[in-house]
């Protein structure tokens, strides 16, 4: 009997490998699903405001990297309903404010009305709008020191520290080794 069981193990798992590279390769963009749980207009929104955190100069910034769909993806996937109904009262406050402060929408602003807007939700009376700011801002610094531009370029990060050197005396990795 365990004979049966265990040829039937191995008949599945023989089974999954042989429909696991087809089933791998047909992963698109559209496959996964919508990166946000938003509009199309608060997920621009949310660009916008994570490249006011970190802009572009020299150096990519946060909306070129794409960090604004990462913090959608992990408020979405990761976070519960309270942090889900705070990026959405977030952006509708963030957008709010811009219109009473300067008469624009957020967009439009430059940069220095950008940061006095959100500058202006974190020193608020409500709690929502600081909030907001501190999840935004927190994502997007997990997302940019996550990217891959950041990882290789700043960090330098190796994927496989050391390395093989074939075809060296031995002698000369004593050597080596003792410096």
């Amino acid at each position: 009997m365990q004979r049966r069981s265990l040829l039937k193990g191995l008949a599945l798992t023989v089974g999954g490998l042989v429909a696991l590279p087809a089933w791998a390769t047909g992963w698109t963009t559209q496959s996964l699903g919508p990166v946000a749980f938003g509009s199309a207009d608060d997920e621009t929104l949310l660009g916008d405001i994570v490249d006011t955190i970190i802009p572009q100069t020299t150096t990519p910034g946060a909306k070129s990297l794409n960090v604004h769909q990462f913090a959608m993806r992990m408020i979405r996937d990761c976070y519960d309903e309270t942090a889900q109904a705070t990026l959405t009262q977030g952006l509708a406050l963030t957008e709010t404010t811009a219109q009473q402060t300067h008469g624009k929408a957020f967009a439009a602003l430059d940069a220095t009305q950008r940061k006095a807007v959100l500058m202006s939700l974190t020193t608020a009376t409500d709690p929502a709008g600081k909030a907001f700011v501190d999840l935004i801002k927190r994502l997007t610094i997990q997302g940019y020191t996550n990217s891959e531009f950041y990882l290789v370029n700043v960090q330098h990060f190796n994927m496989a520290p050391g390395y093989y050197h074939g075809c060296v005396p031995v002698a000369s990795l004593a050597a080596a080794g003792s410096r």
